[in-house]
C-alpha cells in the first residue's frame, strides 16, 4: 500500500480526532494498538496524536513498554472538555 498524500491525511484529522478520543478515553493505547484500531498506518496515526498532544487533548500514560511505545490518554482537561482541544 502506497502511503497517502499528506493532504488527504490531514483532511481526516478531525473526524480521526473523534474517533482516537473515543478509543483512549477509558483504555490508554498504543500507537500501534491506535492504528489497528482505525484501520490506518502507523505514520498517519503518528500525526494525529502528536497534533493532540501539541494542543493539549492527549498526553503519555506512564513510561514505554517494553517495545518502547508510550500509551496514550486523555488529559484531565480534554476530559471536562469532552475531547475537544
Amino acid at each position: 500500500m502506497s502511503p497517502r498524500h499528506r493532504a488527504e491525511m490531514l483532511r481526516d484529522e478531525m473526524v480521526m480526532h473523534d474517533r482516537i478520543v473515543a478509543l483512549v478515553r477509558d483504555n490508554p493505547r498504543t500507537i500501534p494498538a491506535l492504528a489497528e484500531a482505525l484501520g490506518h498506518p502507523s505514520p498517519e496515526v503518528v500525526c494525529w496524536v502528536m497534533a493532540m498532544r501539541r494542543y493539549g487533548v492527549l498526553e503519555e500514560d506512564g513510561p514505554a513498554d517494553g517495545d518502547g511505545y508510550f500509551s496514550y490518554t486523555l488529559t484531565e482537561k480534554a476530559r471536562g472538555e469532552g475531547g475537544a482541544p
